[in-house]
């Protein structure tokens, strides 16, 4: 994701061969690639991450084979003063998913006690004054186009350092540019989406806009994926730690990137779980104030930026036909983009809502009896699927590994489906075959699920043990067993009594 995009040169038809041929080399190399991919991980007798959770976990942190969120970790006393470099601060209703993340991270460490300086930009793009709340510092640096000004960041970043050195550096993605990452001696990224994902949904996306290989144009950007992840491979060593959103991902970077395992560590995203939660009041209100009939038989609804890597020309085309065999399922669409007017042309069974404030997005998670998210994109890990979970909402979303070895685990969260038309149309069926009451059921194993995994809370005290390791070692040695069934694991660091001598945890 580090790359810029660049625009191949259009070709005459005396070079329409030499086009064909690398159009054919790079499905090649995309087919052997994903092939050698599945393959390790399914000759793997112990996977990286995702392995046996149910077993005991003593030893080094660097060491585990799960996700951070899994382990129970005490307060602590020791405070961190953090630098941090994020692509956009969310501002208005438009905020997307990456800013949402840092906001509810960085706010909960804040509260936590650490001092937190943030290195970025408004989300929408206009002049604000910085923001000082507490230990929570967050400086604007832009640009005349609005993004990230790095040597103004920088700038403003070496004054605060003078006043006292940073524990650690963390970026999320690429904000701290790979050059500039290599002159700092600390740093961990974060990476929301990683090349090796982004090249698999441009083969998505290929195969859904020209399903019969038709090659009306040139596959530009598939041609451009091969080169850009090798590019990313090689800089991605520039950071010193990596931490990945989903087990996937990092089963990735040390299969393909080839990152020391010990460096790659997994940290599921949060959502304020005092904000997302059910409340079934609530939803009645948002269903009447946006005219949802009585008599519909199911509600539901989509969130995000309404684009086409975000998987709408998908949904479109599968509501269009569900909706004929089934007139009693509505539509509710939250956000923002292109495909917004495309849905309006839906008819009477599709509302679109445009862009929510923060405080109405849980209010719309209640008046869904399923959400649906049809992405395109098998990288990250969309905070609206975890948001809609936490709210006690069945999902139905693509059977990327990035989610279904994460989030939706087991058929008692939701539906899956392969990205094409044909298998969505039947996921949605089995939805609406099941009915409200199983949906219901389904919603409540999803909160539970997700309660014990992906709230703020536990992401913020993931985050807060691995910067403590960063900085002392001593805290990277844990004796934990594996306790009640959502498989959290209680950690007694075996440095206890020195920790207590010192005033630490």
């Amino acid at each position: 994701m580090g790359l810029k995009h660049q625009t191949c040169k259009s070709s005459s038809s005396s070079n329409f061969m030499p086009i064909r041929f690398s159009t054919i080399l790079t499905l090649i190399l995309l087919s052997t690639s994903f092939f050698l991919f599945l393959s390790s991980l399914k000759n793997t007798q112990e996977p990286f991450f995702g392995g046996d959770e149910n077993t005991q976990f003593n030893g080094d942190l660097r060491d585990a084979k799960f996700p951070w969120n899994k382990l129970c970790f005490g307060p602590s006393f020791e405070k961190l003063k953090l630098a941090v470099f994020s692509k956009t601060w969310p501002v208005g209703a438009d905020a997307g998913g990456m800013e949402r993340h840092a906001s509810t991270l960085y706010q909960a460490l804040a509260a936590k006690g650490h001092e937190i300086h943030v290195f970025t930009v408004p989300s929408d793009r206009r002049p604000h004054w910085d923001i000082h709340e507490g230990n929570l510092h967050v400086y604007f640096a832009a640009n005349d186009h609005g993004s990230v000004n790095c040597s103004l960041a920088f700038e403003i970043f070496n004054k605060v350092k003078s006043d006292g050195a940073f524990d650690y550096v963390h970026t999320e993605s690429v904000s701290l540019p790979y050059w500039r990452a290599k002159m700092l001696p600390n740093v961990a990224v974060t990476w929301h989406g990683i090349w090796y994902e982004i090249m698999h949904s441009k083969l998505l996306q290929q195969l859904l806009t020209d399903p019969n290989g038709d090659m009306l144009e040139p596959m530009t950007e598939l041609q451009e994926a091969m080169p850009r992840l090798v590019e990313e491979i090689r800089f991605f060593k520039s950071y010193t730690q990596h931490i990945c959103i989903s087990n996937s991902a990092g089963e990735v970077l040390v299969n393909i990137y080839q990152i020391p395992q010990r460096n790659v560590h997994v940290i599921l995203n949060g959502v304020d779980e005092k904000e997302f939660v059910p409340d079934q009041e609530a939803g009645a209100r948002f269903r009447q104030k946006h005219g949802v009939p009585a008599n519909v038989s199911l509600v539901m609804g989509v969130a995000g930026r309404l684009v086409r890597d975000k998987g709408h020309p998908l949904l479109y085309k599968a509501f269009s036909s569900i909706v004929k065999r089934y007139p009693g399922v509505f539509l509710l669409v939250a956000g923002s983009g292109p495909w917004r007017r495309r849905y309006a042309e839906l008819g009477p069974n599709v509302k679109v809502l445009g862009p929510l404030e923060p405080l109405e997005l849980s209010k719309f998670y209640n008046a869904l009896d399923l959400f649906v998210n049809p992405t395109l994109r098998p990288q990250g890990l969309d905070l609206t699927l975890i948001e809609a979970m936490q709210s006690g909402k069945t999902v139905l979303t693509p059977n990327y590994p990035s989610i279904v070895r994460t989030v939706v685990v087991g058929e008692e969260f939701g539906y899956t489906f392969s990205p094409n038309v044909k298998s969505f149309v039947e996921a949605l069926e089995s939805a609406i075959k099941d009915g409200s009451n199983m949906l219901k059921k389904k919603g409540v194993a999803c909160k539970n699920y997700v309660h014990s995994m992906f709230t703020a809370t536990k992401m913020a005290s993931a985050y807060e043990r691995f910067f403590l390791c960063m900085k002392n070692p001593k805290y990277l040695h844990c004796r934990a067993s594996t306790i009640e069934q959502n498989n959290a694991v209680y950690i007694e660091n075996n440095q206890t009594k020195t920790a207590r001598t010192d005033g630490r945890s």
